[in-house]
């Protein structure tokens, strides 16, 4: 993984027109990030194209306070520019719903401007109702959440309905959001990764390997190829506990109760697996700057043998389910994201392959020890649906189960650590850098300025913020018994959507 060069300047104008114009040569936007340039602020766009990543980026003015919206050429850059109205007050001119996204910031409030230590004092956050954009007899609101029955995360659901069908969507996020960004301000780099994984717990170990990708890089540091083995065990065992929570949301939805507690199960003895790999069921601790704490807690025979009993157990119930005629109905057909829709929006992950996009960096934009390990055939499927989505889940844990096997051989063989061991010294460092990594939702990025070994700026971007921008295109043509199968297809994490 290299340094993301520091582009020129553009001004403000030529900015939106230059990130169009690569978007119309092929290029995804990744995100589009502010930073406290004081007084005034930083843009920058990250543009995917063709196995890299490169930056543009412009300045605002604190006299002008605001920009030309991306939205109207670029609809994935919507959101990012709410989100940087919501933090640094920035109006993005032209875009026409700036309704509260991450922070419910009352219209006169001031913004926290991350990384210039502003303070929103209190009284100026104002939650108020959203209006309606249906109009009609017998036409209604439903405010779903943000507490549900179940196990869910904090979030509103604001269906517009006459009845049945759902024409109009929106969310609320900011009810999960903690100010993560300005927590990881004035941390030294050792520290940042332990809140890193705490961005969103169910990919800890993606994140964990982006933000130390991004200081990697700035030290110059390689990490050794058996500690980054490690880090590819771990976050194949993680996109595997994903994929299978997403296989008992739908089981739970559908009725199907045997199949529910099989998968519960499975997922279970997954998580016990991470537990005894490292201590943590969720993988923490494992992922350090400059490589990893240590080897695997358990030996190359048993970890094997725990792998394959896995395997063999959840493809036996795949196998049943995925013939199941009344599960399938549920799925087929339902929230469908055309293979356009998902590209004009950059779809990540399970989303963007299940409408016919190739996206996974783990392949595309190779990183770590994935370099030299086999590259898995990935389910691709036109379809878009939510059936779409679930059989490219199941074909991406055989994936997982083949790369776990060619891990725990390699490091079976490398056995002496005589190559600087486990962790390279990262040291005290200066710069900026992108990392990634692809968690089981799709890529996460950091962007990272670090001034003498303490963190300046830490922009996390999760795919749950990216492919949540693309959940409310799903529904014009279902109803409301669809949404948890539609739901559960997605597998986001509101975590990472409002940090």
């Amino acid at each position: 993984m290299n340094l993301v060069p520091r582009s020129d300047t553009l001004s403000i104008n030529r900015f939106g027109d230059e990130v169009a114009r690569h978007i119309a040569d092929g290029a995804r936007l990744a995100g589009l990030f502010a930073c406290v340039a004081s007084p005034d602020t930083r843009l920058i766009a990250l543009l995917s194209q063709s196995g890299s990543l490169n930056i543009r980026e412009t300045v605002v003015p604190v006299s002008v306070n605001s920009f030309p919206t991306l939205s109207n050429q670029v609809p994935a850059a919507a959101w990012y520019e709410r989100e940087i109205h919501d933090l640094f007050g920035l109006i993005p001119r032209g875009l026409t719903r700036l309704d509260p996204l991450v922070f419910p910031f009352s219209a006169t409030a001031l913004r926290p401007r991350l990384g210039s230590g502003t303070v929103v004092p209190e009284g100026q956050l104002e939650p108020s109702p959203l209006p309606a954009h249906l109009g009609g007899e017998g036409v209604f609101t439903i405010s779903y959440g943000p507490v549900r029955s179940g196990v869910f995360e904090s979030i509103e659901y604001l269906v517009e309905t006459p009845g049945e069908d759902i024409p109009h969507l929106r969310t609320r996020v900011f009810y999960k959001h903690r100010g993560v960004e300005t927590r990881f301000e004035s941390l030294d780099v050792e520290d940042g990764v332990l809140l890193a994984e705490r961005c969103e717990g169910v990919a800890s170990v993606a994140h964990a390997i982006a933000y130390c990708s991004a200081i990697e890089d700035i030290a110059g540091v390689e990490v050794s190829f058996q500690a980054g083995l490690v880090r590819v065990l771990h976050a194949e065992l993680e996109r595997i506990a994903n994929h299978l929570d997403s296989i008992v949301r739908h089981c739970e939805a559908s009725g199907q109760a045997v199949a529910f507690a099989r998968f519960t199960l499975h997922k279970e003895r997954v998580q016990r697996l991470r537990a005894q790999l490292c201590g943590n069921r969720f993988g923490r601790g494992v992922v350090v700057p400059g490589g990893v704490s240590g080897g695997l807690g358990l030996g190359a025979v048993e970890t094997l043998a725990a792998i394959d009993f896995l395997e063999q157990s959840i493809d036996v119930d795949t196998r049943l389910l995925m013939s199941t005629p009344s599960f399938l109905d549920r799925l087929r057909g339902t929230g469908v994201l055309t293979t356009d829709l998902a590209r004009r929006f950059g779809a990540l992950g399970p989303v963007a392959r299940g409408s016919g996009l190739m996206e996974d960096t783990r392949f595309d934009r190779t990183y770590g020890a994935y370099v030299h390990l086999g590259q898995q055939l990935l389910e691709i499927r036109p379809d878009g649906d939510a059936l779409a989505r679930q059989r490219v889940r199941t074909q991406e844990i055989t994936g997982s189960f083949s790369l776990l096997r060619e891990v725990i051989e390699e490091l079976n063989t490398r056995a002496d650590l005589s190559d600087h061991g486990w962790r390279r010294r990262v040291g005290t460092v200066s710069g900026r850098a992108v990392g990634w990594a692809e968690a089981p939702q799709g890529e996460v990025l950091y962007l990272i300025e670090v001034r003498d070994g303490q963190l300046v700026r830490v922009k996390p971007r999760s795919a749950s913020f990216h492919n949540m921008a693309l959940f409310p295109i799903a529904f014009p043509k279902d109803i409301l018994t669809d949404f948890a199968f539609i739901e559960a297809s997605f597998g986001l994490s509101i975590a990472g959507v409002s940090s």
